[in-house]
């Protein structure tokens, strides 16, 4: 089956990321080409493909059987109509990978970086042919149940690029959204950052526990964020004046919250506090266990979303 004229992808790195992205794209029919340079690494990426199978809607055709394994990028390139490359967060080690995936791929094959901070132009200077490919495609883990990606060009990344790129990331059943300037961990880890800062500092200022800064979110806001997003669920608090009587009513107040929210740094301390709340609140639950629970439930709130017209 093809995506967006994509029939074989190169899954470059498979750690947690690639992993779920092999799978996902397993799953959708495709031919998946995986490599990885860690001892052991084709045994772990099968048996967790395999473990993640039964969690997966896998099209007609899909099965684990069309994964292959190389050690050498370039091979797993080579033939690839899409490359979505996973590996480490560091520039030095993407500026090696992607020389070597650039000298191999076709010139008209898209070049993915998982990158969940790198800025996509930083990444290109390691494309010496064709850095007019690279794309940040960002997803949001675990990209076997999550639809998110950001799609993020860079400096040079050419137009045809990010157009391949978003008619792939949709025709593989994600949700991609286009970055219009490429920042520092994109957009959605940005938001995540801002709210952490607040609740770190929440936690350091000894104003809440940990565990009821998790229920304050996961029991309030975060339930409508699963369903609509911040300016859309703003907008339906303001009744039949939308976002425009929020902004008029409620935006005073809330400059006045943005001065006093706190500032924090990760010390020593603080991140002893947080881990030791986090330990406390999850205190004799298997992290494992509780992880397909989330997925459980993240699959039941996709279904019934695909079900309901939303924006």
């Amino acid at each position: 089956m093809s995506a967006a004229g994509v029939e074989r992808v190169a899954v470059v790195g498979t750690g947690v990321i690639g992993v779920s992205w092999a799978a996902h794209f397993l799953a959708r029919g495709l031919d998946v080409v995986a490599t990885d340079p860690s001892p052991g690494a084709e045994e772990r990426l099968r048996k967790e493909v395999a473990a993640l199978w039964p969690t997966l809607t896998p099209v007609d055709g899909a099965t684990p059987e069309r994964l292959a394994f190389t050690a050498d990028p370039a091979e797993a390139a080579a033939d690839a109509d899409f490359v979505q490359e996973n590996g480490p967060e560091r520039e030095d080690v993407k500026h090696e990978l992607f020389a070597v995936l650039d000298g191999a791929a076709r010139p008209d094959v898209v070049l993915a970086s998982s990158s969940s901070g790198l800025l996509p132009s930083a990444i290109a200077r390691g494309c010496p042919a064709h850095p007019e490919r690279v794309v940040i495609g960002h997803p949001f883990n675990p990209p076997h149940v999550i639809p998110l990606v950001e799609v993020v060009p860079g400096e040079r990344t050419a137009e045809e690029a990010v157009t391949q790129a978003l008619a792939f990331y949709t025709a593989v059943g994600k949700k991609p959204i286009r970055l219009r300037q490429e920042l520092p961990g994109h957009v959605a880890n940005r938001l995540q950052a801002a709210l952490w800062q607040e609740a770190y500092s929440l936690v350091e200022r000894g104003v809440a526990s940990v565990a009821d800064i998790d229920t304050a979110i996961s029991q309030g806001p975060g339930l409508r964020w699963a369903v609509l997003g911040p300016f859309a669920n703003q907008h339906l608090s303001g009744g039949p004046g939308g976002i425009a009587h929020v902004l008029e009513h409620l935006g005073p107040p809330t400059e006045k919250w943005w001065r006093d929210l706190g500032q924090v740094t990760l010390t020593p301390e603080l991140v002893a506090t947080l881990v030791a709340g986090v330990d406390a609140e999850l205190a004799g639950t298997d992290p494992a266990e509780l992880a397909a629970r989330r997925d459980a439930v993240l699959h039941s709130l996709l279904d019934a979303k695909a079900r309901t017209e939303l924006p």
